[in-house]
């Protein structure tokens, strides 16, 4: 079966989608498509679930992963990389046609790019460590390297952990506002003494927007509140759960326009 997902209208053309968890093989806590390399789950369930979402997009094509570590590391892939070496990075990006970019996330925020005229494509785990080290503005550089231009790169944000479930503590919030005052912006007053609210999706989007990328949709889906959807870390930590899934969000390069 093909399992559900969603897409971004910056990106319409482009083979991409971002997955949730319905649509797999995996059972129990991890229910269905978890697609997590690193989670407590049959590799082989795994592995379906992986094939389902390739397939979905583009039959056959080859699926990249990374080992994510919360960093700004980006990798660029070609027909020649070695697939199964799973480099210690957070982003990718490539011109390779019949290669999917996956990136996988569990409340995190998910970004595909795409520079449609060049025929370049990248993907980026954006946690709040990779964000705020530049993990977005690392892939928008190796794109450039492949021939993008970041005034011709669409940026779709897909599903993360909303504003409404992401309580962080003073300390977390000075992380932000040392590096740019301007930060304050993206948390509001939390209900308890002490914490605040932050909109990561908002500060990765504004991000991008100061980097140069003049198209930025944002998915607008919260992980952590919509438990029959997707996956979240968060979620799983509060209800005591023996393990968490992830989901697979994934673009690959499509057909090349002129412009």
């Amino acid at each position: 079966m093909t399992p559900p997902f969603t897409t971004a209208a910056p990106l319409a053309g482009i083979p991409h989608g971002f997955f949730g968890r319905q649509g797999g093989v995996s059972d129990g806590e991890l229910a269905s498509l978890n697609c997590g390399l690193g989670s407590d789950d049959d590799p082989a369930l795994i592995a379906e679930n992986r094939r389902r979402v390739a397939d979905s997009l583009l039959p056959g094509a080859a699926l990249a992963g990374l080992y994510q570590v919360h960093g700004n590391r980006c990798v660029i892939l070609d027909e020649s990389s070695n697939l199964s070496a799973r480099p210690e990075a957070d982003a990718m990006a490539t011109r390779a046609p019949g290669l999917l970019l996956g990136i996988l996330t569990a409340d995190c925020v998910p970004v595909l790019f795409s520079d449609r005229a060049a025929g370049v494509v990248g993907a980026a785990h954006a946690g709040w460590k990779g964000a705020l080290a530049g993990v977005t503005d690392s892939t928008l550089d190796a794109m450039e390297t492949l021939g993008a231009r970041r005034e011709h790169i669409a940026a779709a944000i897909g599903p993360c952990i909303g504003r409404a479930s992401y309580e962080v503590d003073d300390a977390f919030v000075q992380r932000f506002v040392a590096d740019d005052p301007g930060n304050e912006h993206f948390f509001a007053a939390g209900a308890r003494a002490g914490h605040a609210m932050f909109d990561i999706a908002a500060y990765v989007a504004a991000r991008l927007a100061r980097a140069g990328v003049a198209t930025v949709a944002i998915d607008g889906a919260d992980t952590y509140a919509e438990a029959e959807t997707y996956y979240s870390y968060r979620r799983a930590c509060h209800r005591q759960e023996n393990s968490y899934g992830r989901q697979l969000s994934v673009i690959g390069v499509g057909g090349k326009q002129g412009g």
